[in-house]
Protein backbone atom coordinates (compact mmCIF):
# COMPACT_ATOMS: atom_id res chain seq x y z
CA UNK A 1 0.00 0.00 0.00
CA UNK A 2 2.34 2.84 0.78
CA UNK A 3 4.54 1.88 -2.44
CA UNK A 4 1.42 2.29 -4.32
CA UNK A 5 0.88 5.54 -2.66
CA UNK A 6 4.74 6.58 -3.73
CA UNK A 7 4.05 6.00 -7.22
CA UNK A 8 0.31 8.22 -6.99
CA UNK A 9 2.03 10.91 -5.08
CA UNK A 10 3.82 12.58 -8.17
CA UNK A 11 0.54 12.52 -9.98
CA UNK A 12 -1.12 14.13 -7.14
CA UNK A 13 1.56 16.75 -6.56
CA UNK A 14 3.50 17.32 -9.55
CA UNK A 15 6.58 18.74 -9.34
CA UNK A 16 7.75 22.30 -10.97
CA UNK A 17 11.04 21.32 -12.54
CA UNK A 18 9.59 20.82 -15.94
CA UNK A 19 12.67 21.38 -17.87
CA UNK A 20 16.34 20.43 -17.39
CA UNK A 21 16.78 23.51 -19.51
CA UNK A 22 15.24 26.74 -21.01
CA UNK A 23 16.47 26.84 -24.65
CA UNK A 24 14.67 28.11 -27.69
CA UNK A 25 12.16 25.80 -29.19
CA UNK A 26 12.64 24.87 -32.59
CA UNK A 27 10.18 25.87 -35.66
CA UNK A 28 10.17 23.40 -38.54
CA UNK A 29 10.48 24.37 -41.95
CA UNK A 30 10.07 22.50 -44.97
CA UNK A 31 10.65 22.20 -49.01
CA UNK A 32 9.30 19.98 -51.31
CA UNK A 33 11.76 19.83 -54.25
CA UNK A 34 11.78 18.34 -58.01
CA UNK A 35 15.13 17.16 -58.03
CA UNK A 36 17.67 16.97 -55.01
CA UNK A 37 19.93 19.51 -56.15
CA UNK A 38 17.42 22.42 -56.12
CA UNK A 39 19.71 25.48 -55.60
CA UNK A 40 16.86 27.92 -53.61
CA UNK A 41 14.34 25.71 -51.76
CA UNK A 42 10.93 27.04 -51.29
CA UNK A 43 10.47 26.85 -47.06
CA UNK A 44 7.11 26.19 -45.67
CA UNK A 45 6.12 26.52 -42.01
CA UNK A 46 5.20 23.03 -40.94
CA UNK A 47 1.71 23.42 -39.32
CA UNK A 48 1.47 26.97 -39.15
CA UNK A 49 -0.55 27.87 -35.81
CA UNK A 50 -4.00 29.91 -37.19
CA UNK A 51 -3.75 33.55 -36.01
CA UNK A 52 -7.46 33.26 -34.49
CA UNK A 53 -9.85 30.29 -33.03
CA UNK A 54 -12.97 30.92 -31.86
CA UNK A 55 -14.00 29.67 -28.19
CA UNK A 56 -16.20 26.03 -29.33
CA UNK A 57 -13.45 24.89 -31.24
CA UNK A 58 -10.80 26.08 -28.24
CA UNK A 59 -12.57 24.27 -25.39
CA UNK A 60 -13.25 21.31 -28.11
CA UNK A 61 -9.40 21.37 -28.62
CA UNK A 62 -8.82 20.78 -24.47
CA UNK A 63 -11.12 17.64 -25.11
CA UNK A 64 -9.72 16.17 -28.44
CA UNK A 65 -6.73 17.36 -30.09
CA UNK A 66 -4.35 14.76 -31.84
CA UNK A 67 -3.27 16.66 -34.52
CA UNK A 68 -1.73 19.35 -31.92
CA UNK A 69 -0.04 16.17 -29.62
CA UNK A 70 1.28 14.95 -33.35
CA UNK A 71 2.87 18.02 -33.46
CA UNK A 72 4.34 18.45 -30.03
CA UNK A 73 5.76 15.07 -30.75
CA UNK A 74 7.57 16.20 -33.49
CA UNK A 75 8.61 19.34 -31.55
CA UNK A 76 10.42 16.47 -29.21
CA UNK A 77 11.69 15.06 -31.84
CA UNK A 78 13.31 18.41 -33.25
CA UNK A 79 14.82 18.91 -29.77
CA UNK A 80 16.41 15.35 -29.85
CA UNK A 81 18.09 15.83 -33.19
CA UNK A 82 19.29 19.34 -31.56
CA UNK A 83 21.02 17.63 -28.62
CA UNK A 84 22.14 14.30 -31.02
CA UNK A 85 20.09 12.28 -29.24
CA UNK A 86 19.45 9.48 -31.38
CA UNK A 87 19.47 11.44 -34.39
CA UNK A 88 18.86 8.92 -37.33
CA UNK A 89 15.69 8.06 -35.39
CA UNK A 90 14.24 11.80 -35.22
CA UNK A 91 14.97 12.64 -38.53
CA UNK A 92 13.11 8.93 -39.76
CA UNK A 93 10.04 10.48 -37.73
CA UNK A 94 10.47 13.97 -38.93
CA UNK A 95 10.34 13.45 -42.75
CA UNK A 96 7.77 10.52 -42.32
CA UNK A 97 4.97 12.69 -40.80
CA UNK A 98 6.16 15.45 -43.29
CA UNK A 99 5.50 13.12 -46.14
CA UNK A 100 2.19 12.13 -44.85
CA UNK A 101 1.17 15.95 -44.63
CA UNK A 102 2.41 16.06 -47.63
CA UNK A 103 0.41 12.80 -49.33
CA UNK A 104 -2.37 13.83 -47.60
CA UNK A 105 -2.61 17.81 -48.91
CA UNK A 106 -1.27 17.32 -52.35
CA UNK A 107 -1.84 13.96 -53.24
CA UNK A 108 -1.71 13.94 -57.07
CA UNK A 109 1.01 17.26 -56.82
CA UNK A 110 3.28 16.83 -60.52
CA UNK A 111 7.41 16.69 -60.15
CA UNK A 112 7.89 16.84 -56.71
CA UNK A 113 10.08 14.04 -55.62
CA UNK A 114 12.06 14.71 -52.57
CA UNK A 115 11.73 16.81 -49.41
CA UNK A 116 13.79 18.63 -47.01
CA UNK A 117 13.57 20.37 -43.47
CA UNK A 118 15.13 22.57 -41.36
CA UNK A 119 14.86 23.60 -37.78
CA UNK A 120 15.17 27.39 -36.86
CA UNK A 121 16.03 28.65 -33.94
CA UNK A 122 14.00 32.53 -32.95
CA UNK A 123 15.74 34.66 -30.67
CA UNK A 124 15.15 38.93 -29.88
CA UNK A 125 17.91 41.27 -29.87
CA UNK A 126 16.46 44.50 -28.73
CA UNK A 127 12.95 44.78 -30.86
CA UNK A 128 14.65 42.69 -33.88
CA UNK A 129 13.56 38.61 -34.15
CA UNK A 130 16.80 37.02 -35.34
CA UNK A 131 16.66 33.48 -36.62
CA UNK A 132 19.04 30.63 -36.95
CA UNK A 133 19.14 27.61 -38.93
CA UNK A 134 20.46 25.01 -36.60
CA UNK A 135 19.67 21.97 -38.60
CA UNK A 136 19.34 21.35 -42.36
CA UNK A 137 18.65 17.85 -43.35
CA UNK A 138 19.59 16.15 -46.73
CA UNK A 139 17.12 16.30 -49.28
CA UNK A 140 15.30 12.82 -49.60
CA UNK A 141 13.40 10.93 -51.92
CA UNK A 142 9.80 10.63 -51.34
CA UNK A 143 9.98 6.83 -52.43
CA UNK A 144 12.58 5.91 -50.05
CA UNK A 145 10.80 7.21 -46.83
Amino acid sequence: MLHSLKLLFPALIPSWRFFDQIAPSPRLEYALLCNASEPQPHWQPYRPQPKHVSPIPMLWRVIWNPKWNETLFVVSCAERLLAGVNPAHSEAEILYRLKRDHTLLYPKQQGVSHIRFRLLLLSRQGQELLQEVAYMSLPKALANI
